[in-house]
């Protein structure tokens, strides 16, 4: 993004060669991450064109659920991925990449100075944007066998975080881990289930227009109750179990002995073969991440089906690492005590590619505004989901790795995957983030959906025999007097497929503008639902509190809500709303205190009944 904006960036990391390496696993993408590589492809980023020119299989998510949650999801060649990484930013200008490690800051007048590098020394710098991934002290564990390092065979960084902890930031220490790499020619693929990629394949990237490399399939199967058994036996050596991890892992994305011990009704668990390229060999099974040691690891894979004579390439481990309590940032992702420094990624917290790539965009045109003098870039929690992250990052803070989904937002059906460049478009046309070609493809996509909107309104279909038996065709009630094409899309038995087969119109549009003219004509109602909502709850999420009010004396929160307004000192009534136990009651009591009690205009408040928790939650 600053070599977007005109800057002249320089990229420190330990090895070249591993910038875009995945450390995880091989895909991009899934309902709440897909939705955040839209807005980045939105945003001009480089994680979108990436991942659709690497794409090996190309899947949507929730196609029999509503537009909001469904969400597009690509496996990748991942050596593949990082070298087409490696080429695009190479390609942009100004980007200078150096192989080296950051071990400390320097602050001049409590401001960003410079860089200490351990080979290349000191290095001014205005702006610093902090981007450590599992390196900051990461620790790997393989049973009771731990070593220091940032992932398999890559150091770790252990110097840098007292850095960060003199800027003031608060440090938390975090889990994560990775399964295991399985041959792929070991594997009996006639006792697994195909899972293969879509037929009209979905796309990140607004020029994509077709898949580049040959598809292959992903397959699944299950653990056993024979698994959970030998799970059970390794528990003694587990260091998760032994105490030897501190960090706290992540809830949504456990470990195989995490799911056995905390679900032990549950008689088996799914697992999806993931390959990691065309010709790597390589198998990734996700759902089987662990750090339990070689021998139970083996004799766990070994119990399930279609693995019984799997060879393990890298065993699974845990890693554990230093992060920032967020809470210490702006939601411009900038550190508040220290100008100048941003941070994005697993230091603030969260887990996932995608989540650290939307931060990375973020915190990135944050950096080059500063510099330029200007206002940050806030988002909306109705704008973006990279808004709803930082605004849950910065206000709420987390006490485990952060993973986004659709429900973490409120307003979700503004926030679908094919209106991110309606939602984000003109923030990048202002910034300057994006090429020509993009442009002219914002201003033809505006034109055509406005096209859309008004032929389906306007086009009507008379009364007929012809009508009749096309409605009993789909399964609709007949029409006596006929409809517009948007009337008849209004039916839930009717979809722009159905409407195709009755009139060519629909044909006559691609299959995102199509989609995105279904999306607004069908749900059109509960899209404006959603913004008035929207609208109404605005006053109230920025409405600033006073850093001195006592939140003892409002009548209607316990002392439990008390305290914790009091401790943490939210700096609007929407960061106080979305605290986990803040209750509508609480919120209603603070806005009488604040409307009565310190004379403020009530034209300047919203309505009491606006303040809607359920639309927060």
């Amino acid at each position: 993004m600053l070599a977007r904006m005109g800057f002249s960036p320089l990229l420190v990391t330990q090895r070249k060669d591993r910038i875009g390496w995945m450390s995880c696993n091989p895909s991009v993408g899934g309902v709440g991450k897909g939705h955040v590589v839209r807005e980045l492809d939105a945003l001009g980023g480089v994680m979108p064109v990436a991942t659709d020119r690497c794409g090996i299989q190309f899947r949507r998510l929730n196609t029999r659920k509503g537009p909001a949650v469904q969400a597009t999801r690509v496996q990748v060649d991942m050596r593949l991925y990082a070298l087409e990484v490696q080429r695009l930013l190479a390609a942009l200008p100004g980007i200078t990449v150096v192989e080296d490690e950051v071990c400390g800051l320097e602050l001049n007048g409590g401001q960003v100075g410079a860089v200490l590098l351990a080979g290349a020394g000191r290095v001014e710098a205005q702006a610093v944007l902090v981007c450590t991934g599992t390196f900051l002290k990461g620790r790997i564990f393989v049973g009771l066998d731990s070593h220091s390092a940032g992932r398999v065979d890559e150091p770790s960084a252990e110097r840098f975080s007292a850095s960060l902890a003199d800027a003031g930031l608060r440090l938390i220490r975090l889990k994560t881990g990775t399964p295991p790499r399985l041959a792929a020619d070991s594997i009996d693929y006639t006792r697994l289930e195909p899972q293969p990629g879509d037929l009209q394949p979905p796309f990140f990237h607004w020029a994509t227009t077709g898949p580049r490399l040959p598809q292959v399939q992903c397959h699944l199967t299950s653990t056993t109750a024979r698994t959970h058994e030998i799970v059970r036996s390794g528990l003694s050596q587990s260091p998760l179990y032994r105490g030897l991890i501190s960090g706290v892992g992540p809830r949504y994305c456990p470990s195989i002995e995490d799911k056995v011990v905390r679900y032990p009704h549950h008689q088996q668990h799914h697992l999806f073969l993931e390959p990691t390229g065309l010709d790597s060999g390589e198998v990734y099974p996700a759902g089987l991440s662990s750090s339990l040691t070689a021998s139970i690891q083996e004799a766990a894979i070994h119990s399930i089906p279609g693995l019984e004579r799997a060879r393990i390439l890298t065993f699974a481990y845990g890693i554990e690492y230093d992060a920032v309590d967020s809470r210490g940032l702006t939601p411009a992702l900038a550190c508040k005590g220290v100008p100048g420094l941003f941070l994005a990624g697993q230091v603030n917290g969260t887990s996932g590619y995608e989540e650290a790539a939307g931060q990375g965009a973020l915190a990135g045109v944050n950096a080059g505004l500063w510099l330029r003098g200007e206002a940050p870039l806030v988002l909306g929690r109705a704008q973006a989901y990279i808004g709803v992250m930082a605004d849950d990052l910065t206000a709420t803070g987390t006490d485990e790795p952060y993973r986004l989904f659709t429900s973490r937002a409120e307003y979700r059906l503004l926030l679908r995957e094919g209106n991110a460049e309606e939602r984000l478009g003109p923030v990048a046309r202002k910034l300057g983030l994006l090429t020509d070609q993009h442009l002219r493809h914002l201003d033809q996509r505006q034109a055509e959906l406005a096209r859309g909107e008004a032929a389906f309104r306007s086009t009507r279909v008379a009364a007929s025999e012809a009508l009749d038996a096309w409605a009993d065709g789909v399964g609709t009630a007949r029409l006596k007097e006929g409809a517009t094409l948007a009337e008849l899309l209004l039916r839930p038995e009717v979809g722009l497929d159905e409407l195709a087969s009755l009139h060519s119109l629909p044909n006559t549009f691609t299959p995102a503008i199509g989609c995105e003219l279904e999306t607004r004509l069908k749900y059109g109602g509960y899209i404006e639902r959603e913004e008035q909502s929207a609208r109404r709850l605005r006053a109230a999420e920025t409405l600033k509190l006073p850093e001195d009010l006592d939140y003892a004396t409002i009548a209607g929160l316990s002392r439990e809500i008390s305290e914790k307004l009091s401790r943490l000192r939210p700096a609007t009534l929407g960061a106080a709303m979305r605290l986990p136990g803040v209750t509508p009651a609480a919120v209603g009591g603070i806005l009488v205190m604040l409307q009565h009690g310190r004379g403020l205009r009530g034209d300047k408040l919203p309505p009491m009944g606006t303040v809607d928790r359920e639309k927060l939650e």
